[in-house]
């Protein structure tokens, strides 16, 4: 006769089943991952990454007079996961000290233009089209543009905004290729595609342009006005 052998282990499974299946409870919500915390403080993680590598690149430049003659690479300044990405022209002599983009009086010209349409410089990203300040803060030229031009593509598709804003010739054409005047080009919006991604755009004038030229800061504010209703009309959170 043949002893039967007794599952003691399965006794305690089923006794631990027992305890706990009382209280299992079940939703049929989709868990959103998507925006989930964790999940945001890794795409920040990541952009800041980014943002460090592009910085060495840029800084890694050979044969460049704009780099020999500069104190400081200026990248950007304010929300890296912001919706709205400003693109000056280039670094002045007080930003070049500084390594930051938009200060002095443009600087401050600039945050009351923001104010007129509820933005501040800690809300959005600002850069500039050249990284290095151009000696006597002369208009850079079509080469040093266009050289430049493929390291601010990389920075618009890292940063990753729902509009651009351009302004000054210089970055009107480090983006659009257009080398014409701002005065027939200011106030439209347009698209351009970085990455297989499409970026809307409007170009308008530059605070450091309307320091010079009071008179165009009537039409500065109807581009401020358009950017103001596009934001809302994407229904962009500030």
């Amino acid at each position: 006769m043949t002893k039967k052998t007794l599952n003691q282990n399965g006794k305690y499974v089923q006794k631990l089943i027992d305890m706990i299946e009382p209280d299992f409870s079940f939703n049929h919500k989709p868990i959103n991952r998507v925006n989930s915390p964790n999940n945001d403080l890794n795409k920040k993680h990541v952009k800041t990454k980014q943002l460090s590598q592009l910085e060495n690149e840029i800084n890694s430049i050979e044969n460049c007079n704009l780099k020999k003659n500069s104190k400081n690479l200026v990248l950007g300044d304010g929300n890296i996961d912001s919706s709205i990405m400003l693109i000056g022209e280039a670094p002045n002599e007080i930003e070049d000290k500084s390594g930051l983009p938009f200060k002095g009086e443009g600087g401050n010209l600039l945050d009351k233009m923001l104010s007129a349409i509820n933005l501040s410089r800690d809300k959005i990203y600002l850069t500039y089209s050249i990284n290095y300040r151009p000696p006597q803060d002369r208009k850079p030229t079509s080469n040093e543009i266009k050289r430049y031009s493929f390291f601010l593509k990389q920075h618009i598709s890292i940063i990753d905004p729902k509009i651009i804003i351009l302004m000054g010739a210089t970055a009107m054409q480090a983006i659009t290729n257009i080398s014409g005047k701002i005065s027939t080009e200011r106030g439209k919006w347009r698209e351009i595609i970085i990455k297989n991604k499409i970026f809307p755009l409007i170009i308008t004038y530059s605070p450091s342009y309307l320091l010079r030229f009071n008179e165009y800061k009537k039409y500065s504010w109807e581009d401020l006005k358009k950017i103001k209703k596009k934001i809302q009309d994407l229904n962009i959170s500030i």
